[in-house]
């Protein structure tokens, strides 16, 4: 795990004007940002400058776990082939699997429509969750009563 200071709530968005050039503009992004220029702008991020990033076993469709990236953190991502998060109680980046052996291989990443959350659909080997279960989900089910449609 590499040690860094907490992501900054970003105040500047870096808004595309030409291929490889960008002006800032009020938004989310900051100008430093290490993804493209149109990801960049796309996304939105909490106030910490955080989006959720929702993983998911690539061949099963188990959802596994949900995490925290900043810019850095799915640059990391996207350029590795290993999941890296920030940790917001650490304040730091970690790489899913360098302690616990528990990698989770990408296979692909996604925005959502709104640009305010990722899925990451990976190979997990081990378990996804720090208690030590497949799933940050297992055996964790509320009970729910649902109206029927009429």
């Amino acid at each position: 795990m590499s040690k860094q200071p907490a992501p900054a709530p970003s105040t500047v968005q870096t808004v595309p004007t030409a291929p490889g050039t960008a002006t800032a503009s009020a938004g989310a992004a900051s100008p430093a940002s290490p993804l493209p220029a149109d990801l960049a702008a796309a996304l939105k991020r909490d106030a910490a400058g955080l989006v959720a990033a929702v993983v998911q076993q690539y061949d099963t469709n188990e959802v596994l776990m949900l995490g925290w990236m900043d810019d850095e953190a799915l640059h990391r991502t996207m350029t590795t082939g290993r999941v890296t998060f920030y940790s917001r109680s650490r304040q730091e980046y970690w790489r899913k699997g360098d302690t616990s052996g528990h990698v989770q291989w990408v296979k692909s990443v996604a925005m959502d429509c709104d640009g305010d959350a990722l899925l990451v659909r990976v190979d997990q080997v081990g378990a996804a969750c720090h208690t030590g279960t497949r799933t940050c989900f297992d055996g964790r089910e509320l009970d729910v009563t649902a109206a029927q449609a009429g």
